[in-house]
């Protein structure tokens, strides 16, 4: 164990009242990471961190700006690597999106309940409209920020489009949480109990979105049969 995990274990004692929390050993993991390989472990951090939306980024950047503090590596380093990790992650899935492509969606649409081959088609039809928005302004949306670039690979939006978006809100939520923990220092756990609090609101709002979705379905599923019945 590193002397600066140590320093980490103990700034956040006054927040972990002795267990650690997940949090606290994902930040562990990420500095030790750092350590080892430099800034292309920041790098690597954020790419898994699109690929698996669980892992916050609202934790992994300021870790890789308290690295940057200590001289481990630059600031400019760190928001090199973590942009060109959140750039690296985002085309991975982009890919599987545009392996699936619109007809194996509606394939898979068509066996899922509730669900209807149109609606992979209104999808990407809208995606076609405000793709650039949500490629750009996604970025800095939780979870949101890892699942638009698979509609982006069904669409098949132009590489240098996406890559360019991904680039431009990448390093702007980037700088955010880099500087952050930069200017923190050994006060990052301050971060972490706001990153807790954003993670809930994301999961009650993904499950809002959820629920509306399938209120709104079985509204139009119970409209069509009783049209249906009125013209028998």
């Amino acid at each position: 164990m590193t002397d600066s995990t140590l320093t980490l274990r103990g700034a956040s004692a006054g927040s972990s009242s002795g267990d650690e929390s997940w949090l606290t050993s994902l930040a562990d993991w990420t500095v030790s990471l750092m350590e080892i390989i430099g800034p292309v472990g920041a790098g690597i951090a954020i790419a898994l961190e699109n690929l698996f939306p669980p892992l916050p980024s609202e934790v992994v950047l300021p870790m890789a700006g308290l690295t940057a503090s200590r001289g481990s590596f630059t600031l400019f380093e760190a928001l090199l690597w973590t942009t060109l990790g959140s750039v690296v992650g985002a085309f991975a899935l982009y890919g599987l999106g545009r392996w699936l492509g619109a007809a194996r969606l509606r394939a898979i649409a068509a066996k899922v309940p509730l669900l209807h081959p149109e609606d992979v088609d209104r999808t990407v039809a809208w995606f076609e409209r405000h793709g650039g928005k949500a490629v750009f302004f996604g970025r800095m949306v939780p979870i949101f920020r890892s699942l638009i670039s698979i509609p982006a690979g069904v669409a098949k939006m132009p590489l240098w489009r996406f890559g360019l978006l991904t680039a431009a809100g990448s390093l702007i939520w980037n700088t955010i949480f880099v500087l952050a923990g930069y200017l923190l220092g050994e006060n990052w756990h301050v971060i972490e109990q706001y990153a807790d609090i954003l993670q809930y609101v994301v999961i009650a709002g993904v499950a809002a979105g959820i629920a509306w979705f399938l209120y709104a379905r079985v509204r139009s599923l119970l409209a069509s049969r009783r049209l249906s019945e009125a013209g028998e």
